[in-house]
């Protein structure tokens, strides 16, 4: 895995507060957790997180760099008009006058989703083959195994309207979004928010297993496939809406374990 070291980054440590350079790491962990589990599409997809503090700001990556390319120093920071409020700052000698943007279409989804729903700390919108062939499913997802049973009570949905340019669509996008934190992007995609990185990232993992997991029980078509018994339906959906899972204990810290030995450099 790169590092990021090459690009010539200027490090933000020390020159941010810490609670926002704490979140700057994990964000940066996140890019890396995806582009490890292989659910990259290029430079097309995004990850957020808000910055604390009274004011509403996001940090969003670079429009440019690989998600295995992305540091905490790398990742820039916007308000929810648009606006660009630090960026990338390269060494002389390697950056010279590089500049990154950040994705417009990134923009129009993440603002959208920071500006309404304060418990939205990280949001993970991804384009992998199996989310994007569910997302364009009639039925959408079907309540077909555990997995998929324990993603349902959470799960919202957003038809298509275009690539993501138009900022009229925020409004929909949040109308159809709700109280939930897991959503399919009608032919488009799959998004995932949470509390903490950790609830994020788990959200997205149970999202994408559920998603792969049907595309392969449906591989044989749809006749003859067993869906889950109403009764057993009903129950998952009470054990999710009475389950609340400390955030402190969720397996976080072994996740930046793993990519402290394989993606080094993503603190930096």
């Amino acid at each position: 895995m790169a590092d990021g070291s090459y690009l010539g980054i200027q490090s933000l440590k020390g020159r941010v507060d810490e609670a926002e350079w704490q979140v700057r790491v994990e964000l940066a962990a996140l890019y890396r957790l995806v582009a490890l589990f292989g659910w990259t599409d290029l430079i097309y997809t995004h990850i957020s997180a808000r910055v604390p503090g009274p004011e509403e700001h996001f940090l969003i990556n670079p429009y440019g760099l690989y998600f295995d390319e992305i540091t905490a120093s790398s990742l820039v920071k916007v308000d929810l008009d648009g606006n660009i409020l630090q960026a990338p700052a390269w060494n002389d000698s390697t950056g010279g006058d590089t500049e990154y943007g950040i994705n417009p279409a990134g923009f129009t989804i993440h603002s959208a989703i920071h500006g309404a729903r304060p418990d939205a700390k990280f949001v993970i919108h991804l384009h992998t083959a199996d989310g994007i062939a569910v997302s364009a499913h009639k039925e959408g997802l079907l309540p077909l195994n555990q997995h998929s049973l324990t993603v349902l009570p959470r799960l919202a949905y957003h038809d298509y309207e275009g690539i993501a340019l138009h900022l009229d669509e925020r409004e929909r996008l949040v109308a159809d979004l709700g109280d939930k934190s897991l959503m399919l992007l009608r032919n488009h995609g799959t998004l995932a928010l949470g509390p903490t990185a950790a609830h994020a990232f788990l959200g997205i993992h149970a999202l994408e297993r559920s998603a792969t997991l049907q595309v392969r029980t449906l591989s044989a078509g749809r006749d003859g496939i067993l869906l889950a018994p109403e009764h057993a339906q009903a129950e998952v959906r009470q054990q999710v809406a009475n389950h609340r899972p400390d955030h402190a204990k969720l397996p976080w810290a072994g996740l930046l374990r793993r990519l402290a030995r394989e993606s080094p450099g993503y603190d930096a």
